[in-house]
């Protein structure tokens, strides 16, 4: 009995080619992985080589800057020594870094509190008034903040200046410290930190502000609504409703002013350059005197480098708390 192949010959009609077998395309389901491809990474290129020219290869000079004693001798004929880790021995061993060390964290403390406390007020204050006078003030903040701490720094400078400051004279004619026209802030410790303190929080209470303002809209009428019908105080309600919900950005904004308090050196430089005797000497300060002041490269960089640990562990902190609230959510 023939086969129907060679029916199909006999008959003289053509055979078709032997098909070879196809397999089954494979359905991508939702969770499947794709590959990228170089489509993102030529994206991120540009930002990429900005990062890297701007902050990688600078931060990787200083980590090297700091192992060699690179100073003055530099400036003329290029030339340095490496000495490993003498600079960082050298600083450790150095009581004006411990008094700077200590000044910033006490300095820092201080502003971070200041600014918090009363940005929260502020951003109370923006919930209760009318829409007019709260559009009038959010401008306000909004050029408050964006106004640079250069120029910020030398117009609070001249309205504290001994003799024409514009801050001396109005306290002048309070008569609650008598007369003190002639005041020069920056030859007093005390003055010069108050100045430095009320300037920075000046500064910072605008984001702090808004940022809560907008937090503090996100919370449900009905929560305040049922406390006030328990019979709740208005200090109740702020503190047992609103604050519980303002607790996560509280915490990242308490963390972000310390990284940016921490760092504070324009408002300082321009206002007392660390004086009185070095009374406002924070670790800014004491770096840029080292480095720019007294030409220690290699010093410099080695306290900049120590800083720039200091606030890793702080930025450690700030991004937990990130991955924390974004969990929460």
């Amino acid at each position: 009995m023939s086969s129907p192949a060679a029916t199909s010959v006999a008959a003289g009609e053509p055979v078709a080619a032997a098909e070879t077998p196809r397999r089954p395309r494979k359905r991508r389901g939702p969770g499947a992985v794709t590959r990228p491809g170089l489509t993102p990474l030529l994206l991120l290129s540009p930002a990429g080589l900005v990062i890297t020219a701007l902050t990688i290869v600078p931060i990787g000079y200083l980590i090297y800057l700091s192992f060699t004693n690179a100073g003055q001798k530099m400036l003329f004929t290029g030339t340095y020594d490496i000495v490993g880790l003498r600079q960082y021995r050298d600083i450790l061993h150095d009581r004006e870094f411990w008094r700077s060390f200590v000044r910033t964290i006490l300095f820092t403390a201080a502003m971070v509190a200041g600014s918090v406390v009363v940005g929260m007020g502020v951003a109370q204050l923006l919930g209760k008034i009318g829409t007019g006078f709260r559009y009038a003030v959010t401008v306000v903040l909004i050029f408050a903040w964006a106004m640079p701490n250069v120029a910020s720094s030398m117009v609070w400078g001249w309205l504290f200046q001994p003799g024409y400051g514009v801050a001396n004279w109005l306290l002048t004619q309070t008569h609650l410290f008598g007369d003190v026209t002639a005041t020069n802030w920056a030859n007093s410790p005390r003055l010069a930190y108050a100045c430095i303190w009320m300037l920075i929080v000046w500064q910072a209470v605008p984001f702090i502000a808004l940022t809560l303002n907008a937090a503090q809209t996100q919370v449900d009428p009905a929560y305040y609504e049922a406390a006030r019908l328990d019979g709740a105080s208005e200090w109740r309600v702020y503190w047992t409703i609103t604050l519980h919900f303002l607790r996560p950005t509280l915490l990242l904004i308490t963390i972000l002013s310390v990284i940016w308090d921490f760092n504070v050196f324009n408002q300082i430089w321009l206002i007392s350059n660390g004086g009185p005797n070095g009374a406002t000497s924070t670790l800014g300060i004491y770096a840029y005197r080292n480095a720019f002041v007294s030409f220690h490269f290699g010093v410099g960089a080695a306290i900049s480098v120590v800083t720039t640990l200091l606030l890793l562990v702080l930025t450690a902190f700030y991004i937990r708390s990130l991955i924390k609230a974004g969990e929460d959510l």
